[in-house]
This record gives C-alpha cells, sequence and structure tokens, in this order.
C-alpha cells in the first residue's frame, strides 16, 4: 500500500498542481479518479486475501496519495495566487460589476479566501482519494483478487 500511495502520490502533485492553476474547485474530481487508482494499484502490490483486506489497503493507499494532493494545492495556490494577485482578481471582480470598496480588504480577503480554499480542498482530496481508495481496493477484488486467490486461503 505504501508504494502504492507513493506512485500515485507523484503523478497526483502534478495532476492537482494543474488542475489548481485553472481552479481549485477542479481538485476533487481529480481526486476521485486518483483514489480509485491508488485503491486499484494497492491490490496488485499487496494482493490481499479478502475483500475487507483489500479495502484496508486500498483506502491507506488512497490517504497516502491524498498527501500529494495537498502538496499539489499548496504550490498550485502559491502559484495562482502570485501570477493573479490580488489587484488581477480585483480587476476580475469589477469587470463582473461588483464593487470593490477599499484595496486593503480585498486584499485581505483574497489571501485569506486563497489560503482556506487551498487547505479545505486538500484535506477534502485526503477524504475523498481514501474513501474512493477502498473503493478501488474493492473493485481489484471483485476483478482480479477474489479469481487469484485460492479457496480455503
Amino acid at each position: 500500500m505504501i508504494q502504492a500511495g507513493l506512485i500515485v502520490g507523484v503523478i497526483t502533485v502534478v495532476f492537482i498542481l494543474g488542475f489548481t492553476l485553472i481552479s481549485p474547485f477542479c481538485t476533487p474530481c481529480v481526486a476521485i479518479f486518483m483514489g480509485l487508482g491508488a485503491g486499484f494499484l494497492a491490490g496488485v502490490f499487496d494482493k490481499p486475501l479478502d475483500n475487507s483486506g483489500s479495502a484496508k489497503s486500498g483506502a491507506a493507499a488512497g490517504a497516502i496519495g491524498g498527501v500529494g494532493a495537498i502538496i499539489g494545492q499548496m504550490i498550485g495556490t502559491a502559484v495562482n495566487g502570485l501570477m493573479v494577485g490580488s489587484e488581477g482578481a480585483a480587476d476580475i471582480v469589477q469587470q463582473l460589476g461588483l464593487p470593490v470598496d477599499s484595496a486593503a480588504g480585498f486584499d485581505m480577503g483574497y489571501w485569506g479566501g486563497l489560503i482556506g480554499s487551498a487547505c479545505c480542498f486538500g484535506l477534502l482530496a485526503i477524504a475523498l482519494m481514501a474513501g474512493t481508495g477502498a473503493l478501488g481496493g474493492l473493485l481489484w477484488w471483485a476483478t482480479v483478487g477474489k479469481k487469484s486467490t485460492p479457496a480455503g486461503a
């Protein structure tokens, strides 16, 4: 499970970083698919002997891979914040016809929202990857594991 989690974690850093540059709202979708992959890959590497073992192994691999999601989220958020900045965000808000009352207040809200959303989406990604990792482990068991495990083992 550690091997599967680390492999998927490295891949997740790259994908989440890229999608965070577009929008942090895309990261939960990426986390779902990466968690499934981590769970299935944990089954391939660990070859658990029963259904519950494959779910546990998949959930652990998904959670380990979720650390990669947090790292990618933080890096992508930092790059996005430096590229757009509070001035760029204020320009976007004004183009939408919304008022920007004070630059200092908007600046504080921008950075607070940026950091807060990165933390929340990163934690959500860990939870999603652990949950879908368990599902990926169960999928491995249903498709491959049950057939490869000898009866009575």
